[in-house]
């Protein structure tokens, strides 16, 4: 095995699109969903499960997307969405998963985003993406250590749980006391 030299890490993570973590705020009782850069969201629904928080909202002015469905799953570090997409727009994914730390409010949960996020195919595979937004999130301080590992443990938890169970959001979630339902998918 080779070792890459310094010069080239340091020259990717350049190129790397680096951001501090993304924060959304859900406000159960105001209704809304506060996005990674500040703009408020109106929700539809909100409903709230022992294992957790449901929402669905409209995507106003997306060119692909038109709705999202999402579960907030503290116990699981992670967000999981269901997306909308305009006509002409799909893309091969049943579910996306983000990769968070999830803060229970009363009345407003709080998630942050750390980098990792996984497609579920179902039944066929899932795929991990921006690794390098994680890597280079960690050497530019914006994420700690600790956090960082957190993170690869929580997509690698997801990644070995999804396969083995054949690549079924459901049943795994299940296996986790988890009973997501999902408009799309009933």
């Amino acid at each position: 095995m080779t070792a890459v030299p310094a010069q080239t890490v340091s020259a990717h993570f350049a190129e790397t699109a680096i951001h501090s973590p993304k924060v959304e705020l859900f406000d159960l009782d105001a209704m809304t969903n506060t996005d990674p850069k500040g703009i408020i969201r109106t929700v539809d629904e909100y409903r709230v499960e022992a294992f957790g928080l449901y929402l669905v909202r409209d995507v106003v002015d997306h060119p692909r997307i038109r709705a999202i469905e999402s579960w907030l799953l503290p116990e699981l570090d992670l967000r999981v969405t269901d997306f909308f997409f305009h006509p002409g727009h799909e893309r091969d994914q049943d579910f996306y998963l983000d990769v968070v730390t999830v803060e229970v409010g009363d009345p407003v949960w709080r998630t942050e985003d750390h980098y990792l996020d996984l497609v579920v195919r179902t039944g066929r595979e899932v795929e991990v993406l921006d690794t390098d937004e994680l890597l280079a999130a960690v050497a530019a301080g914006l994420l700690d250590r600790a956090t960082a590992e957190r993170a690869l443990h929580t997509a690698f938890t997801a990644v070995d749980g999804l396969a083995r169970h054949g690549y079924r959001l459901d049943r795994w979630l299940a296996a986790h006391g988890a009973h997501p339902v999902w408009r799309r998918h009933e």
